[in-house]
């Protein structure tokens, strides 16, 4: 499953709804809204994103993920809007076989969404509002 939302998700039903016979791990990766960055206080998120083109992308890197590690399933989750500090982000839950293909292809998942997908976040603080480059996030 790949959805990009305003809503929030449920790690439980997330979990609950990839669970299918023959996995044996699964693994997940759950990015929330931090209260601190670069040393400041951050009150809020704002995520935009690409949404076309964002589902184009999950989507293939989705399948690229699977194939190239031999997973059973991949869920990814992507919030957008205006965004409280402990909200959640983003999840990214894999089921395989066994443990290591598992962890793997939850990383390349992660860091390949943070390379091509369309997705743009500025935090707000009370020092202003900052744009976020890099991958020091989530």
């Amino acid at each position: 499953m790949i959805r990009v939302t305003k809503e929030d998700f449920s790690v439980d039903e997330v979990l609950y709804q990839l669970r299918s016979g023959g996995m044996g791990a699964m693994v997940t990766f759950v990015g929330m809204v931090r209260d601190e960055s670069q040393g400041r206080a951050v009150e809020r998120m704002e995520i935009q994103v690409y949404e076309e083109m964002a589902l184009k992308q999950l989507k293939e890197i989705r399948e690229e993920a699977i194939e190239k590690y031999g997973v059973k399933d991949i869920t990814i989750i992507h919030r957008y809007g205006s965004l409280n500090v402990s909200d959640n982000i983003m999840m990214i839950a894999v089921g395989g076989g066994h443990r290591q293909e598992t962890f793997d292809a939850c990383r390349y998942v992660l860091e390949t969404i943070k390379e091509k997908v369309p997705i743009w976040k500025k935090e707000i603080t009370p020092e202003g509002d900052f744009w976020i480059e890099g991958d020091h996030h989530e």
